[in-house]
């Protein structure tokens, strides 16, 4: 008899396609808004705007840890833990800013097929950083991954050097990160989840970010006080921002909770082309034949870079 059991599952799954929906939507639409507010709305501080991410990010996960109990709270348990998150609060920040400032430069578009070369850089630091080694097999599906984004830049319309290499440095920091993160938090007594790591990453990148915004962003609070006298929807825009980005790794952590890491990975390919696909039509930025051509390839690479390593596990 296989009745009953039918309904539960069904809503399992619609739960799990809203998931990845929510989670589509928000990765995508904080990408755009960051976009927007950078380089067409004229608001030229991305290091603020990443302090605005950053505080929004501190206050929801206690919000949802202490509070709501989304997952148990996971305490730091020594002095060198706290170094590490630190560390990897630091990487984190770079990578948030890098990426927010090549926004000012770069399209969407070209800014995404940079950020899909991710493992190339994630293999290069595990290379260095662990002993870990990989089939050769899955070092050569990087080279069509790499190829894509040479190919895709002698194509991109609107490329920008300085974007270029900023962008370049956030994919850098983005893979650095991930894999610091699996060495300095790999003991049993120190592994956090994700939405534990970033209850206490979002405060540390604050302090961090603030100096840094008061040095290198002199007035930006004069500035945007300025602007939401002439135009109020600018504080909407920052504070919906500020939310969507801790949307964004609430549902990256749901959907891993419910899904797993490698579905993760395979949403993840295909949520920068829809990215690509969005931001052309919102945009309008030119796009040549060549540029999609080489973005096509980098994902393709890495489709192949997730199967390799998932067949020589």
């Amino acid at each position: 008899m296989g009745g009953p059991p039918a309904a539960p599952q069904l809503s399992g799954r619609f739960f799990t396609i809203g998931l990845v929906a929510a989670w589509y939507s928000s990765n995508i639409g904080v990408l755009l808004l960051n976009k927007y507010l950078l380089s067409n709305y004229g608001f030229k501080y991305p290091i603020f705007l990443t302090m605005c991410h950053m505080t929004a990010c501190s206050l929801f996960s206690y919000v949802a840890i202490a509070w709501l109990r989304v997952v148990p709270m996971q305490t730091v348990r020594s002095r060198i833990q706290l170094l590490k998150i630190s560390a990897l609060s630091l990487v984190f920040c770079g990578s948030v800013v890098s990426g927010n400032v090549s926004l000012r430069y770069l399209p969407v578009s070209f800014n995404q097929a940079v950020g899909a070369t991710t493992p190339f850089f994630t293999a290069v630091f595990a290379y260095l950083m662990t002993v870990k080694r990989e089939a050769w097999i899955t070092y050569v599906t990087l080279i069509p991954v790499v190829t894509g984004v040479i190919i895709a830049s002698g194509g991109e319309p609107s490329f920008h050097l300085f974007g270029f290499i900023v962008c370049v440095a956030a994919t850098a920091a983005r893979a650095l990160k991930s894999v610091l993160q699996g060495i300095l938090l790999s003991s049993e007594g120190e592994k956090l989840n994700s939405m534990n790591l970033l209850l206490y990453m979002a405060p540390i990148a604050v302090v961090l970010l603030l100096p840094a915004t008061l040095i290198m962003e002199e007035n930006v609070v004069g500035v945007t006080l300025a602007l939401a006298r002439e135009d109020i929807k600018i504080v909407w825009y920052l504070l919906f921002n500020s939310a969507l980005a801790y949307f964004v790794n609430l549902t990256n952590f749901l959907v891993t909770k419910h899904t797993s890491a490698l579905t993760l990975q395979v949403l993840g390919n295909a949520k920068g082309a829809v990215a690509v696909v969005v931001s052309i039509l919102i945009f309008k930025n030119p796009v040549s034949v060549t540029g999609m051509l080489g973005y096509s390839m980098t994902v393709i690479g890495v489709i192949l870079y997730s199967e390799a390593k998932k067949r020589n596990k």
